[in-house]
């Protein structure tokens, strides 16, 4: 079958009309191959786009890791901006765009990886496109050096913990102590541990816990957030670059302005909290201990911040209801790729004047963003942050302020 690409699909296929999705095609090119249920794994590309470039990775045709590494970096930003355009349309939303924020190669200092054992040791990197395949990454484009050149290291400790038949991850962190690793999925017993410790000590590596229990730290593993040193739990949830983050945190700012009382939610461990709490109050709510404990560590460890409270809460069970919110002058929030539909319905209820909201999801943003304009919030601006660099993931902040 001969095919023309009209368009880019969200996960990075070429998508024909059909539909039919085409793997590693782009808009506007000419392909041919067999369609077997409705999609075409290998095609020929009789027609090469403008946008087509050679993908700077030996693994880029068996990794899953990046989905459009043979398109142009202006080709990429203009798609991610897109499907938030789209999402936002569907919608009835518009907003403007300001722009992109890609984070540079080599820049990702988190990473989680999957690793499984081996005849002859263990693989460690991602899964291939829709596959279960592992595909080792050694040289890959888009980790920080550091945790690419211990990638040795961690096929060591993945053969050490992994059972023969099962799969383990590893989630991977550099910052300035060294490499924080935690290992979930692998086996725990005494035999195990020891062994762990052994390389983790051997290889200098700042923190290694095996499902969620320490095995053996030489130093904490701070990371340093705005300025503030944090020491995060185990496997905890951080940007994925440093570009990544420093885009967020002024688009953050921005949006709250000179509000003087800023509630958090999915406050993490205090990416946002921390730079704001330079000039205002903050009240952090999270859903788990651990990470409220870091932050509050890290706001007692600094200086120049103004107060922090915390609170572990379930914002999706149970979110600040608009009584509660009528103290704070503007809201941060972050939450997971489903949203937070309950909490942006309290939040449309309050009197909160300023909302900055971030997501890692275009539509559940815009579902959340709809439900702040119906009540009369204005969306006034979006920027688009790419950490994920040459995959499908699409970030974003945006400023919403109360009519």
């Amino acid at each position: 079958m001969r095919l023309t690409i009209d368009r880019l699909g969200h996960l990075g296929d070429g998508v024909a009309d059909g539909p039919v999705f085409v793997a590693g095609a782009l808009p506007g090119e000419e392909v041919e191959g067999e369609p077997r249920a409705g999609r075409i794994e290998a095609p020929e590309i009789l027609t090469a786009s403008p946008d087509r470039v050679v993908p700077d990775c030996p693994h880029y045709d068996a990794c899953g890791g990046c989905a459009v590494m043979h398109a142009s970096d202006p080709f990429v930003g203009r798609w991610k901006t897109d499907v938030v355009r789209h999402a936002l349309a569907a919608r009835g939303l518009k907003a403007p765009i300001r722009g992109i924020a890609t984070s540079p190669p080599r820049s990702r200092h988190r990473a989680v990886l999957s690793a499984r054992r081996t005849k002859g040791g263990a693989v460690v990197g991602f899964h291939g496109r829709r596959s279960e395949a592992l595909t080792e990454i050694d040289g890959c484009r888009v980790l920080v050096p550091e945790i690419e050149a211990a990638l040795p290291v961690l096929a060591r400790l993945a053969e050490a913990a992994c059972s023969r038949k099962g799969e383990l991850t590893l989630a991977v962190i550099h910052g300035p102590a060294g490499l924080d690793v935690a290992i979930t999925g692998g086996r725990s017993e005494r035999k195990v541990v020891d062994a762990l410790a052994a390389i983790a000590g051997e290889a200098d590596l700042a923190r290694v816990t095996l499902e969620g229990e320490p095995v053996i730290q030489a130093r904490p593993p701070r990371q340093s957030v705005a300025g503030v040193e944090v020491v995060p739990p185990p496997g905890a949830f951080l940007q994925a670059t440093r570009q990544g983050e420093q885009a967020l945190i002024a688009c953050v700012s921005r949006a709250v302005g000179e509000a003087s009382r800023v509630a958090d939610l999915f406050a993490g461990c205090g990416t946002f909290a921390l730079p704001i709490s330079r000039r205002a109050d903050v009240h952090a709510v999270e859903g788990e201990d651990e990470m409220l404990a870091a932050l509050d560590a890290a706001w007692r460890g600094g200086q120049g911040h103004r107060p922090v409270t915390t609170a572990r809460r379930d914002l999706f069970r149970d979110p600040l209801a608009a009584a509660e919110l009528a103290r704070f002058e503007a809201v941060v929030i972050d939450p997971p790729r489903a949203g937070a539909e309950a909490q942006m319905r309290a939040i449309a209820a309050s009197s909160v004047p300023r909302v900055a909201a971030v997501s890692c999801n275009p539509v559940t943003f815009a579902r959340d963003a709809a439900i702040l304009c119906k009540a009369g919030f204005e969306l006034e601006w979006i920027r688009v942050v790419d950490q994920f660099r040459w995959s499908s993931h699409v970030e974003l902040a945006a400023g919403l302020r109360r009519r």
